[in-house]
């Protein structure tokens, strides 16, 4: 298990490296952020003077070397727009994605689970196509879309729920609904199609004849050989939300990484991307680790070596 815990984090590295470079390079061709900065009145002489200040005078593989190395210090540069390190900047808008991201899983769970496993023992009736009906609908909403509407109806019309913000818990429900709607519409089917599998098993079968209630063969049997596959969609959908929260941050106007990040690209702050970029990446990685090792726990023939 050691062994496999050191090369997934050796193995870390170069992919976050390659991560790093492509959305630098990919900042670097979007313009001149000293454009932004200074007024439409500057001079050509204080442009210059600042793209000196900030390091933007130098050839691009120069300006990446310098990056790389301030990277190894754990230093991602000052934001031109907060005037601070980055790296504190990105770790302070994190409990608040956290926040968000934890609640719609919740929410994507609760709906997801027991509508996979009902839609799976009413295969093909009204019931089940109701609920696959549903599924795909929601997979294919937009987040954006979804937010703007949920916001027209019960924070705008029914005036149920503030508009945006973050504050109480009245202000998580409709973005953790938004974001939470598309995880859960994937997470049913694929619990649907799994638990089909299994209840399709000769065990299952077996216990059916035994006379045992339904309750105890769905879940206590069924249910708990299919785990594996929960976790596993679980954890990319948790990969996914992270990911996701960008839009649905910006439409609520969520304080969370999410948000900073499109107002970094938006502004061209090159820091706050890279570090935003760089932690989420890191989050995804890890999250992607944690499942693994917990299919150690839910299945002991599994090892890692």
């Amino acid at each position: 298990m050691r062994k496999y815990l050191l090369k997934r984090l050796v193995q870390m590295i170069p992919v976050l490296f390659i991560i790093t470079f492509v959305v630098f390079v990919l900042v670097y061709m979007s313009g001149d952020p000293v454009s932004l900065l200074l007024s439409e009145e500057a001079t050509e002489a204080d442009r210059e003077a600042m793209r000196e200040a900030l390091g933007l005078d130098k050839p691009f593989y120069i300006q990446y070397f310098n990056f790389v190395g301030d990277l190894f210090q754990g230093d991602f540069g000052t934001s031109f727009r907060y005037k601070e390190d980055a790296l504190p900047i990105v770790l302070e808008r994190l409990p608040a994605t956290f926040q968000l991201a934890s609640v719609s899983m919740l929410f994507a769970t609760i709906i997801a689970i027991p509508f996979g496993i009902i839609s799976a023992r009413k295969k093909n009736s009204i019931l089940d196509l109701f609920i696959s009906g549903g599924s795909v609908l929601g997979k294919a909403m937009p987040n954006f879309w979804l937010g703007i509407i949920l916001i027209l109806v019960f924070a705008v019309n029914i005036s149920l729920f503030p508009v945006s913000g973050r504050g109480t818990f009245a202000h998580l429900i409709l973005p953790a609904i938004t974001l939470g709607t598309g995880v859960a519409a994937e997470m049913t089917r694929l619990i649907r199609s799994s638990m089909l599998e299994v209840l399709n098993q000769e065990y299952i079968r077996t216990a059916k004849s035994k006379g045992l209630n339904n309750f105890s063969i769905v879940y206590k049997h069924a249910f708990r050989n299919t785990l594996i596959t929960v976790v596993t969609i679980m954890g990319l959908q948790l990969s996914s939300l992270v990911t996701g929260a960008l839009i649905t941050e910006s439409v609520f106007a969520w304080p969370g990484v999410g948000q900073l990040l499109v107002q970094a690209v938006n502004g061209k702050d090159m820091a706050v991307v890279q570090a935003s970029v760089f932690v989420i990446a890191i989050l995804v990685i890890l999250v992607n680790l944690l499942t693994d090792l917990i299919y150690t726990l839910l299945d002991p023939k599994i090892s890692y070596k």
